[in-house]
């Protein structure tokens, strides 16, 4: 029956982690799956140990990721959902092997942490979707990411679930109350992490999601109207700002691609966004579409407008999503999936300096739409200056998915992980206002136009995960890695506290 059951229970974890993610949000949820999975893999040989973290991760980003497909197809879909199952192989038999060593809960919490930094990284810069601390943001462990930004938050959601795991495995009642005890205590240490430094100053943003227009429109149409809507937006702003109805903003963001009419090759564009942040009188940050100096491919790109002198200083967004955004062998890419690539006849090419832009005195982090899942881009900003980060988004292709509140998600984590007041401006939403704890103060539906005002705090001030950037990453890693290689050469027997490979498979099933 383990033959089978096994499997069963592989897939029925890996559908329920969707659960501790937005929009459901049941936080709690992944630690009891990595506390599962640590189970399942226990006293496995190599083989079965890859094969249930293949079928783990399979069930997982198969039905976690269908918003991928919305624009490009199902194939791109599910060669993306499949590449990062492929991941969960490694971490099977990692989980597994450790669990022969002294002190595994911790260990395995160090090879979760090594698993997600690899597939941050490859292939072509890596997709960190799904990390177990992008599912944390309404439970107690967000605060740890002040310390150790999402490493340790994901280290602790997998070592808690590792914890409750030697509790089940057949131990006196003072182990198992002991091990329950430190489950308890790691999810409980992010709610005493002070909060945010700031520094006394504030400014007054202005966010301005003009959604999109409704179907029917040419790809130019709808780019006309998109970038109407924006303009509009701004200019009602500025006659509620004279008629007193509405705070004077220091500065305006607008979302990425709202204007994806290149305004620089446009002079009706250029007046037309000219007119509109001169009308409201502050510098506005806008999400524009810059074809490169060849011409044959583009940059996405943030460029701050002077109600004064135009468009002024510039970010090039320096991580751009490879099938979405470039399309690497792209001959080979063209054979499988004709559609999606002839759809992207051109490759946004990455900038290569980091996003702090002066915006009437204040230095901004610009963080473009998926760059925010990425521990390294926000952090650049802040270590470079940006005393609030602002990130400016698309997601009006992905519809009414979960994709739009898991992105949203990373902006509170990075809020709490940076200490710093973060911005999101979104074409079509979810745009919103999210303060240095990770609390959503004030947002904007999906697909409505609207506007938010809000006083938000600056801070100088670095948190120790920003100061320690990604050593907490590497060195769990190298530890996950070292303890894999010693336990490799340990037949599980010769654990004086643990019971034969045999034993420990029916534990498992008692357990569950």
């Amino acid at each position: 029956m383990d033959r089978y059951v096994r499997p069963a229970i592989a897939i029925g974890a890996g559908a329920a982690l969707i659960l501790a993610f937005q929009p459901y949000d049941f936080w709690v949820i992944a630690i009891l799956v990595a506390g599962v999975f640590t189970l399942l893999v226990r006293g496995q040989s190599v083989r079965q140990a890859a094969l249930l973290g293949l079928l783990f991760g399979l069930a997982f980003f198969v039905p976690f990721l269908p918003w991928v497909g919305l624009e490009v197809g199902p194939i791109p879909w599910l060669a993306l959902a499949v590449t990062e199952a492929l991941f969960f192989v490694p971490l099977g038999i990692g989980v597994m092997l450790v669990q022969r060593l002294p002190a595994w809960p911790l260990l395995v919490g160090a090879v979760w942490i090594g698993e997600e930094a690899l597939r941050a990284r490859i292939p072509y810069g890596g997709f960190p979707w799904g990390k177990l601390a992008f599912s944390q943001v309404e439970g107690p462990m967000l605060g740890l990411a002040a310390w150790g930004g999402s490493v340790l938050v994901s280290f602790a959601v997998a070592t808690a679930g590792a914890l409750l795991a030697w509790a089940v495995i057949d131990r006196p009642g003072a182990q198992r109350a002991a091990a329950v005890a430190g489950a308890a205590a790691v999810v409980g240490v992010g709610v005493v992490v002070p909060g945010a430094d700031l520094n006394g100053q504030t400014a007054t943003v202005a966010l301005i999601q003009g959604s999109t227009p409704g179907q029917g429109l040419d790809f130019n149409a709808e780019r006309r109207v998109i970038l109407e809507n924006h303009l509009a937006g701004t200019h009602q702003l500025a006659a509620d700002i004279e008629a007193g109805t509405a705070l004077q903003p220091d500065v305006v963001i607008w979302p990425e691609n709202s204007s994806d009419i290149n305004p620089f090759a446009n002079p009706d564009v250029l007046t037309d966004i000219s007119d509109a942040v001169a009308a409201v009188g502050v510098p506005t940050l806008i999400g524009t579409i810059v074809p490169t100096e060849d011409q044959q491919n583009v940059e996405n790109t943030s460029v701050v407008w002077s109600p004064d002198s135009g468009p002024g200083e510039t970010y090039v967004k320096r991580h751009p999503m490879p099938f979405g955004e470039y399309i690497p062998m792209r001959g080979i890419a063209e054979m499988i999936a004709p559609d999606a690539v002839r759809s992207q006849p051109r490759d946004f090419v990455a900038g290569d300096r980091v996003g702090v832009l002066q915006m009437n005195g204040f230095n901004v982090g610009p963080v473009i739409c998926f760059e925010v899942a990425f521990d390294d881009l926000p952090r650049d900003a802040v270590r470079a200056g940006a005393q609030f980060l602002a990130v400016q988004t698309n997601n009006a292709g992905f519809g009414r998915t979960p994709m739009t509140e898991q992105q949203l998600a990373m902006a509170q984590l990075r809020a709490v992980e940076h200490g710093r007041w973060t911005v999101v401006a979104a074409l079509a939403g979810v745009s919103a206002v999210v303060t240095p704890d990770g609390s959503v103060l004030e947002r904007i539906e999906l697909f409505e136009q609207d506007r938010i005002i809000a006083e938000i705090g600056l801070s100088d001030e670095l948190t120790v995960a920003t100061q320690l950037g990604d050593w907490p990453e590497w060195l769990l890693g190298l530890g996950a890695l070292v303890a894999i290689a010693i336990a490799w050469r340990r037949r599980p027997a010769h654990a004086a506290d643990e019971p034969a490979p045999a034993d420990e498979s029916q534990m498992v099933l008692d357990a569950r």
